[in-house]
């Protein structure tokens, strides 16, 4: 498969780096059907022992692409409500609707065997949907199930790039909890062989500039560095006409801004991160991708403040601030923790603007829902 059932049996089940290494529930329960679906409390059993066995007698019609382009419709629909409002919002309809109204359609007869494949393909993307706003809310170990199931149904379906966007996640999840090494084993997984070569220029350029996060975390300076490189390429030789996949949707200028900035400052690289950070406020439309911009904005806050602009920090830290009203995020809940940490001596020096910030910060924080942590 291209998933490489080998990278991931060599993970341990747990987001947590300390969890014990060994086989997950998809791969235990494949030697007597494919295997589990854990999105966070649910599990679906599907019948058949591999490749061409599902597709038996459901109660349903025959499938074809019609079932298939309404599943990716609503994927497209829950990724929207993602981008803009957090992964706090909208995760428990995305799980339920997986778990009542796609995971029986892959039990289903299908129209032909391509029709199968793009069954599990829009599946895997809902997987991974479900799983990245677990991620976005901080909810580790139920993203990290969902990711690998997002993988093994890639495997199923021959996705080769899906597979490798899935690993690409992965490896952002461990770079986010700290976990280097785990993070490059992802990352280097989701540019190697056609999980690369088979994916779009959009999408390759989304894979290498994570490879290059992953890199630069593992302190390998120079790769990270070539790789940052591929990525613009990548990114540049995008067009319009590309038969690229709806999930790229959100990758653009600014989001490789984002990331580049990222990976700059892991480098020590602070003044370039900050143009690059810079340029991704400047080039992101902010009502469409709110929760980046929010996270974006916080990011530029803390470089410029490490640089001595204290000023400067605090007017971005308020446009921060702006930008996350309504949105239910883990990761712009922990920018405002860091925030308040870095406003901790300023506010004890009763400077008027830090406890101004520090009091929005704690408004904010009121609102995340408690699943968010």
């Amino acid at each position: 498969m291209p998933a490489d059932p080998g990278l991931l049996s060599s993970l341990p089940v747990s987001a947590d780096e300390t969890a014990n290494v060994g086989s997950i529930d998809v791969e235990i329960e494949r030697r007597q059907a494919l295997g589990a679906l854990a999105l966070g409390a649910a599990a679906v059993a599907l019948p058949g022992a591999g490749r061409g066995m599902l597709g038996g007698p459901s109660g349903r019609s025959r499938i074809g692409k019609g079932e298939v382009d309404a599943v990716l419709d609503m994927v497209g629909l829950f990724s929207r409500m993602d981008q803009r409002r957090g992964g706090g919002h909208a995760r428990s309809a995305a799980v339920q609707y997986f778990t009542a109204q796609v995971a029986p359609l892959l039990d289903g007869t299908f129209h032909d065997d391509r029709v199968r494949s793009a069954m599990f393909s829009a599946a895997g993307e809902l997987a991974y949907l479900a799983g990245w706003m677990a991620f976005d809310a901080g909810d580790h170990d139920v993203a990290w199930r969902d990711f690998r199931t997002a993988v093994q149904l890639a495997g199923e379906a021959d996705d080769a790039p899906l597979a490798g966007h899935v690993l690409r996640a992965m490896a952002h999840q461990a770079v986010d909890l700290g976990q280097p090494s785990r993070a490059l084993q992802l990352a280097g997984g989701s540019v190697d062989g056609e999980r690369y070569a088979m994916a779009a220029p959009r999408e390759r350029a989304l894979l290498g500039v994570v490879h290059a996060r992953a890199l630069a975390s593992a302190g390998r300076d120079a790769e990270a560095a070539t790789a940052l490189n591929r990525a613009e390429d990548d990114l540049a030789a995008a067009g319009s006409r590309d038969a690229e996949p709806a999930r790229v949707f959100f990758f653009g200028e600014a989001s490789l801004a984002h990331e580049t900035a990222c990976t700059l400052r892991d480098l020590g690289d602070l003044a370039g991160a900050e143009q690059q950070f810079a340029r991704s406020v400047r080039t992101r439309k902010a009502s469409a991708f709110t929760r980046t911009h929010a996270v974006t904005l916080g990011y530029l806050g803390s470089v410029q403040l490490r640089q001595g602009d204290v000023d400067a920090a605090f007017e971005t830290w308020a446009s921060s601030l702006d930008a996350m009203d309504g949105v239910d995020s883990g990761r712009t809940r922990q920018v405002v923790l860091d925030m308040r940490t870095s406003l901790a001596p300023y506010r004890r020096a009763k400077a008027p603007a830090a406890r101004d910030l520090d009091a929005r910060a704690t408004d904010y924080l009121d609102t995340v829902s408690e699943s968010v942590s």
